[in-house]
């Protein structure tokens, strides 16, 4: 069948600047393998949202990027944000080359560029929900979208503190949350979900569309991508010892066998905290503000190409 003109938007600092660097590779790759594409390189935070709306106003409905979970977060929201088509007009694919690549374990798309191209040329795609939260930043409301995870509590904590590092590798990650964990200091929340209250000094409070974040991480093993609900998980108040000992519990699925931590499905979700500390908010790795947060499902709204 014939190819479609792709719109590539490339982040050439992704993965530690693994996309600059790789780049005239991906290139020679695309032209033998006959792709048809025009290419654009991101040069800030946030670009590739606005590249993506400029692109669908003039006409392009395929979109492939070069990126990890970041620009994944910012090509979603560039395509949910859009008003000239439905979204699911839009085929999104992305060659993930990035330092978690979170939701592309989800599909198990392959990081080897050739393997990933010739599988796009198969053409499959299947429709994924997305979720869309408000929040508070600076004393602004403000929304954002997000496909994979979002998280609370230590969860965005430790994606502020990210944000300020910007770490390097997966093991300076997981050394940087354990190191953290001593200095956060639990605040209350209040959940509402499922005619349900939820109140307690939380660890973490996990939104998921998609089942990993943290570099293959599974707070939320229960998450199917297009059941039209959320998996939700929180975790109550632990001992810091016990938050450590609990850490091959994140990674092999079994973390709601715990008893300090509980799992739902629900399609709307409101977080509010208790006294004068908000409870801090991210969405697929990015720090994006605080309580009150409310969660809303977007059913099948996303096309993603396989």
């Amino acid at each position: 069948m014939d190819q479609p003109f792709w719109y590539i938007i490339a982040n050439p600092a992704a993965g530690n600047g693994a996309v600059g660097r790789h780049w005239p590779d991906i290139e020679r790759l695309l032209q033998e393998l006959r792709f048809s594409y025009t290419v654009k390189f991101t040069e800030h935070r946030g670009h590739a949202i606005r590249l993506v709306e400029d692109a669908v106003l003039k006409g392009h409905r395929h979109f492939l990027a070069l990126g990890g979970d970041g620009t994944n977060h910012e090509m979603a929201n560039g395509i949910l944000s859009q008003t000239v088509v439905p979204s699911t007009d839009i085929y999104y694919a992305l060659l993930p080359i990035g330092t978690g690549n979170d939701w592309a374990r989800m599909y198990d798309i392959p990081r080897q560029p050739r393997q990933r191209l010739i599988r796009l040329m198969e053409g499959k795609t299947v429709l994924q929900d997305a979720g869309k939260v408000t929040y508070q930043r600076d004393g602004r409301p403000e929304s954002r979208f997000f496909i994979n995870i979002a998280g609370m509590a230590y969860d965005a904590y430790i994606a502020r503190q990210l944000d300020k590092h910007r770490f390097i590798n997966r093991m300076q990650y997981l050394l940087m949350v354990g190191q953290y964990l001593f200095r956060y200091c639990l605040t209350p929340a209040r959940l509402y979900f499922n005619d349900q209250t939820a109140e307690d000094f939380f660890y973490t409070i996990n939104i998921g569309v998609c089942r990993y974040s943290g570099g293959g991480m599974q707070f939320v093993p229960q998450a199917i991508p297009d059941d039209g609900l959320f998996a939700l998980t929180f975790a109550r108040k632990l001992p810091k010892w016990e938050v450590l000992w609990s850490t091959p519990r994140f990674y092999n699925g079994t973390i709601l066998s715990h008893p300090k931590i509980s799992g739902f499905q629900t399609s709307h979700l409101r977080v509010e905290h208790i006294g004068d500390t908000p409870t801090l908010l991210e969405a697929d790795g990015e720090f994006l503000g605080e309580t009150p947060a409310e969660f809303f499902m977007l059913e099948k709204a996303l096309r993603v190409v396989l």
